[in-house]
């Protein structure tokens, strides 16, 4: 198996919410709306998702949501991971029986192992699944690093193919990349590394601007695979403002704010996602205005 799939703007899709329940319509209009904007990719159930507010029945509901509504028109990556690796296991033995075509597994949260307690995570979630698995390691969110040594012990297995790197650590990311080997997708967690890491290797990005400007970060990655660096370094940096400002605050708030806005979807987290400060809200709108959102 390799990652080649997941290579691109891969987004990160929000979760719409309506009088508390997962608004259906509206997930599936978002995902119309990625797809006929040049997407490459779409996570469902991820950080920006708000997966650690989802009940494991709406988890699963929304995978197969997202499954049904690409149509196969691109993969989904599915968000199945846990701190719990038989959690974990139950996500991606459903996300495989529906039909999705990959994994996305954060690395475990709150219980902080050990990096042989991570490989040995990984590699029994790797046995339960004739599934392509991206590691997430966002160490920002789980109090954990997998370090490039273990990714390339990971590496090894022959269905783990990537990771989505968003440690913020660009010689972290040149170091896995180095250790890994070029047939192992290392893609960016961050907007805003998107065109360094692209420079040492990297393969796209797993997206949450994507869910607001999905065709200007398409038209970039055209521009990066048709050899075009300048018009690629011109557009990341006329979108790089806009990437900062969707995180003024936590995630997936400044997002799900601008959405609103934008009024393409109902704004609604939950908790202990809340809606951003009224400051953040100000500093997001010359941005929407900006590109022409609001």
């Amino acid at each position: 198996m390799n990652g080649s799939i997941f290579e691109g703007i891969v987004t990160a899709l929000v979760t719409p919410f309506k009088n508390d329940e997962v608004d259906e319509e509206a997930l599936r209009r978002h995902i119309r709306f990625q797809i006929e904007e040049g997407v490459q990719g779409i996570v469902p159930c991820g950080t920006t998702g708000e997966s650690p507010t989802l009940s494991h029945d709406e988890h699963k509901r929304v995978i197969s949501v997202a499954v049904d509504e690409a149509k196969g028109q691109v993969p989904v990556l599915a968000g199945a991971g846990s701190n719990s690796t038989r959690e974990a296991v139950d996500f991606a033995v459903h996300a495989a029986k529906v039909g999705a075509d990959g994994l996305l597994m954060v690395a475990p949260y709150y219980n902080k192992p050990t990096q042989e307690g991570l490989y040995q995570h990984y590699r029994a979630i790797s046995e339960t699944v004739n599934l392509p698995i991206v590691i997430y390691n966002i160490p920002g969110r789980c109090g954990v690093n997998i370090l490039p040594d273990t990714m390339a012990r990971l590496a090894e297995i022959p269905n783990i193919v990537g990771v989505k790197e968003a440690t913020g650590d660009l010689n972290q990311m040149i170091r896995t990349i180095e250790l890994c080997g070029p047939d192992f997708l290392v893609t960016s967690g961050d907007d805003g590394l998107t065109l360094p890491l692209l420079a040492v290797g990297g393969r796209g990005v797993i997206s949450v601007a994507s869910n607001l400007i999905p065709g200007p970060m398409a038209e970039m990655w055209r521009a990066w695979t048709s050899g075009d660096l300048a018009k690629t370094r011109a557009m990341f940096f006329r979108m790089l403002p806009l990437f900062r400002a969707l995180f003024v605050e936590t995630n997936p708030m400044p997002l799900k704010a601008a959405l609103g806005l934008c009024g393409r979807m109902d704004p609604y987290m939950r908790l202990p996602m809340c809606q951003p400060s009224e400051a953040a809200i100000e500093t997001l709108k010359p941005h929407l205005r900006d590109w022409g959102l609001i």
